[in-house]
Parts: structure tokens; C-alpha cells; sequence
């Protein structure tokens, strides 16, 4: 069984020839009744990355499962986007609500690794981020997850418009304390 699931943790990671690897998260089987029967097709949700700053994801349904894979990989490479990435952490501490799901991320010291669950370490793996601890709390729907994380990337700062955000503040408090 050891063998198995190497095999197929090898197969779901591929890198090709640009240097965007993807990754197979999850696929779903879904089956409708229909007057003329039951109708099956499949869902898949995929990450690309290129492990230093770009990262997207992507659901593509199908009828098939490669068909399913395809078209996610195809809207994950539309769709990515750039973390600022600052030694190879999050700039900053971040909590992001998306439907149910309830995202925090932080940033953690060199060496610490990637301490988070689920879905949300194969994004930050793909996406550069080495050092990181956070929390997944409200949903265990991992396509709902996959959202709520690409939307905490999506609004992190970089830290040098974080300080100057933060001299812009102490001036005006100066400013009106004078």
C-alpha cells in the first residue's frame, strides 16, 4: 500500500517544461438523475505554481477525469496571481472570511516550515512561501478553502507599502498633536 500511494502522490505533481508545477487537489464525482437515466461528470480542482512567487487555482468540470484536469489547469494558469513574498514568509498577519470558511494566516521564522492544514500548504508550497502558520476554522469544504486562501494572497500588502502606510500615520499624529 506504501508503493500505491507514492505512485500516486508522483502522478497528481507534475512539472512541465515552463517551470509552473501543478498539483491535483481534489477530484469529485458527480451524478445527476435524468429522465433518461443518471447523468456522471467530474470536477476537478487543481494548483499551479511556479515556487517563487506566482501561484492560481482552478475547478474544471468534465465529463471525463483528464478533460476535468485539463480545463482546471487551463484556468489556473489564466488566473494566477503574485505573492509578495518577503524572506520567505507573508509580509504580514492576515484573516480573510470567504463564505464559511475563516482563513488566518501569519508569517513564522526561518526554519519554522509550512504549519498549516489541508489545502492551504499545497498553495503556499507552490507559491514560493516556506515559513507560514495558520488556521482553517468555519468549513471543511476544501474548494471553499482554496477561494478563502487565493482571496488572503490576494490582499496581501508588501511590507515596504506596509511602512509606508505606517510613517504616513505617525505623521499625521504628529501633525495633529503640533
Amino acid at each position: 500500500m506504501d508503493g500505491r500511494m507514492h505512485n500516486n502522490n508522483q502522478r497528481q505533481r507534475r512539472e512541465p517544461q515552463d517551470g509552473i508545477e501543478e498539483k491535483v487537489l481534489l477530484i469529485r464525482r458527480l451524478s445527476k438523475k435524468t429522465k433518461g437515466g443518471n447523468y456522471i461528470s467530474f470536477s476537478a480542482l487543481v494548483v499551479v505554481g511556479d515556487n517563487i512567487s506566482k501561484v492560481g487555482v482552478g475547478l474544471g468540470r468534465g465529463l471525463e477525469v483528464p478533460q476535468a484536469i485539463k480545463k482546471a489547469i487551463l484556468h489556473a494558469r489564466k488566473h494566477m496571481i503574485t505573492i509578495p513574498v518577503y524572506e520567505e514568509t507573508l509580509p504580514h498577519d492576515i484573516k480573510v472570511k470567504f463564505k464559511a470558511s475563516n482563513i488566518i494566516l501569519k508569517p513564522a521564522p526561518k526554519g519554522a516550515g509550512l504549519k498549516v492544514g489541508s489545502v492551504v500548504r499545497s498553495i503556499l508550497s507552490l507559491g514560493g512561501v516556506k515559513n507560514a502558520s495558520g488556521k482553517i476554522l468555519g468549513s471543511r469544504n476544501q474548494v471553499s478553502n482554496v477561494y478563502a486562501v487565493m482571496k488572503a494572497l490576494e490582499s496581501l500588502k508588501t511590507r515596504q507599502s506596509l511602512q509606508m502606510v505606517i510613517r504616513q500615520i505617525l505623521f499625521m499624529m504628529d501633525w495633529i498633536n503640533s
